[in-house]
């Protein structure tokens, strides 16, 4: 495939898939340099350079004379700079469809959430052209947003020299990832975490103050509260009979834990483990959060009386009373209003982990 960064020529070393894991970037004893004439592979950065008022861009600048370094006798380093919303699933189909050998996502969680949506075109996964259906595109973060939090979910910091080396050891594992559907029975996919009302509310204010950085989440939060009112919502979970929850303040699912800028919302997820767990706040007052902030933050908010959560492979969530002013989000990004559904897509995507 054709890429925006010429890489050195220079034999790439073997790969091999070992069950859960693999070692993209091995040095095979077998040859004289220390590396197998394998062909080389191709990597393709996708970076959002508006991304953290615009830190991202100069971050990827600094950072990628190491990535050449470090990468650039190995593989292809191919750079895709994304010009608006929605352009990252452009160009992460297009690369995997060109038989991409891995897509990694440079920027926050929004940046993320568009690259993982673009291994997906109309509800499946996209494949490679011309590979056939075994080859097998990786996912990789260099997280280098504002929040990036699915990140703090591995304890991963925004260290993205870290990052390139996490990607270099070439170790990977099995993902899960969410399917949220709307109203009009479009699907989107999530990696992090998917709410409604409040907290959705809050996000989708959020987004339009970045440019006061982590604070946009204080005042997204402090945004949402005018006019806000808890209410009666309808949940059936994995099919089941519907059940009424009264007064909720927001419901929260988790494929990870953390969402708002490093809030631990949903504390036991595991994007590995085929289940999505969610996180109901019924009866929050402001001063709720005031009093109960930290443990929200710490993930411990579970044991309060007014907080409930389960574990699930898939959930439907309606209003009570239809007003269709209630919002849902996934991954920090503004998805509609009530109603919707979610469910998990076990180990979809191979991670660089």
């Amino acid at each position: 495939m054709a890429c925006g960064i010429a890489a050195l020529t220079m034999p790439k070393p073997s790969f091999s898939l070992r069950a859960e894991q693999s070692s993209a970037l091995d040095l095979s004893a077998d040859s004289p340099s220390g590396l197998a004439s394998h062909s080389r592979r191709d990597f393709v950065f996708v970076v959002n350079p508006k991304g953290a008022n615009g830190r991202t861009g100069k971050e990827w600048k600094r950072l990628l004379p190491y990535l050449r370094t470090r990468l650039g006798g190995h593989c292809n380093i191919c750079e895709s700079i994304t010009s608006g919303p929605s352009h990252a699933m452009d160009i992460t189909r297009e690369a995997i469809r060109e038989g991409a050998d891995a897509v990694i996502a440079v920027g926050g969680d929004g940046t993320l959430h568009e690259v993982v949506n673009g291994f997906f075109w109309a509800g499946d996964p996209v494949q490679s052209l011309d590979h056939g259906p075994e080859h097998s595109t990786a996912l990789g973060l260099i997280p280098l947003g504002t929040g990036s939090d699915f990140a703090r979910t591995f304890g991963w910091k925004n260290d993205p020299y870290e990052a390139v080396e996490r990607i270099v050891r070439g170790f990977k594992s099995k993902l899960d990832v969410g399917i949220i559907t709307g109203q009009n029975g479009e699907q989107h996919f999530f990696i992090n975490v998917a709410d409604i009302h409040l907290s959705a509310k809050a996000g989708y204010y959020a987004s339009k103050f970045k440019r006061f950085g982590k604070l946009c989440y204080v005042f997204g939060a402090l945004r949402a509260f005018i006019g806000h009112t808890n209410r009666n919502l309808k949940v059936k979970v994995n099919g089941g009979e519907w059940e009424v929850f009264h007064k909720v303040t927001a419901l929260c699912i988790g494929n990870a834990k953390f969402f708002g800028g490093g809030m631990k919302i949903t504390p036991t997820a595991d994007p590995s483990s085929g289940n999505l767990e969610v996180v109901i706040l019924q009866d929050f007052k402001w001063y709720d959060f005031v009093l109960k902030l930290h443990k929200l933050y710490k993930g411990t908010h579970l044991s309060e009386r007014n907080v409930s959560s389960r574990s699930v492979k898939s959930i439907e969530v309606a209003e009570e009373m239809c007003r269709g002013d209630i919002y849902v989000q996934s991954d920090g990004e503004h998805l509609g209003f009530l109603p919707t559904k979610c469910s998990i897509l076990p180990a979809a995507i191979n991670f660089f982990s």
